[in-house]
């Protein structure tokens, strides 16, 4: 975790190449603690013609939340398992009148099926959690998806575990609603 007063996305490629070396925090899953969110969405068109394209650039945050910029991005491909992610998020959820927080995530597993895609991440050493987030798109009738968030963390160090129940915790609920009400309004206005 790196702290900046100015927005980081000039120096994103810096900081990927410093997040590519970082190794993921050790974890153990049935530690963690384990959140599933999700929101239905029903669409005019069937699940294989949706542009999930959004999903795989990472678009799942809006952007007074988190700005990105992905390994696979910077290499001019698609993700890929064992990509990194630099995640700017902002604190408070203002883009200009904020902390810069720099993170890093790595790609741990793809997810296509005809009737579920997306990916999971586990967290890079620094980051303020550990552990892994699964984000899907689910077929669960001819015209309806669900997007879903499945989480599996806890703080990743002192300082998060002791302000975690007044701060982070709210926080990444905040978060969470805020990339489920995202990646809804993407859904029906693409």
């Amino acid at each position: 975790m790196k702290l900046y007063f100015t927005d980081q996305s000039p120096y994103f490629e810096k900081h990927l190449q410093q997040l590519k070396r970082q190794p993921v925090i050790r974890y153990n899953k049935q530690y963690l603690v384990e959140k599933e969110t999700s929101t239905p969405v029903t669409l005019a068109k069937p699940f294989s013609e949706i542009d999930t394209g959004f999903l795989f650039n990472y678009q799942i945050f809006p952007p007074h939340i988190m700005s990105s910029y992905t390994q696979w991005q910077a290499e001019n491909r698609k993700m890929q398992v064992g990509d990194t992610i630099v995640q700017q998020v902002y604190l408070p959820p203002y883009k200009k009148l904020s902390q810069k927080i720099i993170f890093g995530v790595r790609i741990s597993e793809l997810i296509i099926t005809p009737e579920r895609i997306g990916f999971s991440y586990e967290t890079l050493q620094g980051h303020v959690e550990k552990g892994v987030s699964t984000f899907t798109l689910e077929q669960v009738k001819d015209d309806q998806i669900i997007f879903n968030i499945h989480t599996f963390s806890q703080p990743g160090n002192w300082l998060t575990r002791l302000v975690a129940p007044v701060f982070s915790i709210p926080y990444q609920t905040y978060c969470t609603r805020q990339a489920l009400k995202h990646v809804k309004n993407h859904l029906i206005n693409a």
